[in-house]
């Protein structure tokens, strides 16, 4: 008899169980098309998505926008007069982690937003804890000493694994703005610093622009460097797919005419860094190269036959953001005088050389 009813009373069980299904306890769907409204505060710099929350975080170099995945939106954070280029959001601890820079004042930051406290339209970073900033000194060593590498200060960030591996400690890593000099031959690299944050909540302080502070990591775990030839302010969008294994690097073409001027470019997390020669940068106080921690191109998009670079001449330069599974978020700027919007396509990875991304609608070949 109890054989008999065991199923009655396990689908009973599952009934009143607290244990929702699977669809339950999903992330939102992602909506293959978002559209912000206007502002006033620069172009869109960079975006970023809590996936599982249906956040999407817009950085309009002066204003921060939080929207949910309907497109309302849900809080601004402004404030401050600095350049606020790309961004991530960190899963581990719920905060968004920003380029924030001051070359005036040769103060490079990354910014800490708590995302949790971004909770109303009109926030201003005097409010207690919304916004803490960690600096950057060898970002500023590199800017003061002549623009070493063309260095102009920072722009894009990502987190991932260290370069060489596709897992272990997830690391912030930070692209140095490259001065689109075509006169120079020192600033045909790409440079990526990598951190380990872990430490980070103790070196923040509140951003006053009237005294900047001074409390950063001194020295990054990594500095690295990526052979793409000059490109115009470097690395404005950075992002790492774990699907593919691979970090994405969105760039504003490049003027040099000795290379293919690519805009978006790759380096598998795989690829172990090489110490080698800077190729255009002299050694100081020697003869020859200086050396570095080289990072090769992956061997896939175009080939150029003249230089050997591979990439491919894809917009990413706005808003990049690898959502897993093959799928991206790509923005693009819109404007109407002074007023500036974003708009958000979801994407797929296809790999191909003319056409790296498709829409989700696009029917696969």
């Amino acid at each position: 008899m109890l054989l008999r009813l065991f199923p009655a009373l396990l689908l009973a069980i599952l009934l009143v169980s607290p244990i929702r299904s699977a669809h339950a306890t999903s992330p939102p769907a992602l909506p293959s098309q978002l559209q912000t409204g206007s502002w006033n505060a620069g172009h869109v710099q960079g975006i970023a998505v809590d996936r599982e929350r249906g956040h999407v975080y817009y950085s309009f170099t002066r204003l921060l926008a939080k929207y949910d995945f309907d497109g309302q939106l849900l809080a601004t954070l402004s404030g401050w007069h600095g350049h606020f280029g790309d961004m991530d959001f960190n899963s581990a601890d719920g905060q968004l982690y920003g380029s924030l820079e001051y070359g005036d004042a040769q103060a490079f930051y990354v910014a800490m937003v708590d995302t949790s406290r971004m909770d109303r339209i009109g926030m201003d970073i005097s409010e207690a804890d919304v916004l803490t900033t960690v600096l950057l000194p060898e970002v500023g060593r590199d800017f003061s000493a002549g623009h070493r590498y063309g260095c102009s200060g920072i722009d894009g960030v990502g987190f991932g694994p260290a370069f060489g591996r596709t897992d272990g400690t997830n690391l912030l890593t930070v692209a140095y703005g490259i001065h689109g000099d075509i006169t120079r031959a020192d600033n045909d690299h790409q440079v990526l610093l990598q951190y380990d944050i872990q430490n980070w909540k103790t070196l923040a302080r509140p951003l006053d622009e009237s005294a900047l502070h001074h409390s950063g990591d001194d020295m990054p775990r990594g500095k690295y460097f990526v052979r793409t030839g000059n490109t115009t302010y470097g690395v404005q969008n950075l992002a790492y797919d774990p699907h593919g294994q691979r970090w994405l690097l969105g760039v504003y073409k490049g003027r040099k005419p000795t290379f293919p001027n690519y805009t978006m470019f790759a380096v598998d997390a795989r690829a172990h860094p090489v110490r080698g020669d800077l190729t255009g940068v002299p050694a100081q106080g020697a003869t020859g190269q200086e050396q570095g921690l080289l990072l090769p191109l992956a061997g896939i998009g175009l080939r150029d036959a003249a230089s050997g670079m591979r990439g491919w001449q894809q917009k990413a330069d706005v808003g990049l953001q690898a959502l897993g599974d093959g799928l991206f978020y790509l923005a693009t700027d819109l404007r109407e005088g002074d007023q500036h919007a974003a708009r958000l396509d979801l994407v797929r990875w296809t790999g191909d050389d003319h056409a790296p991304f498709a829409p989700m609608d696009q029917a696969r070949p």
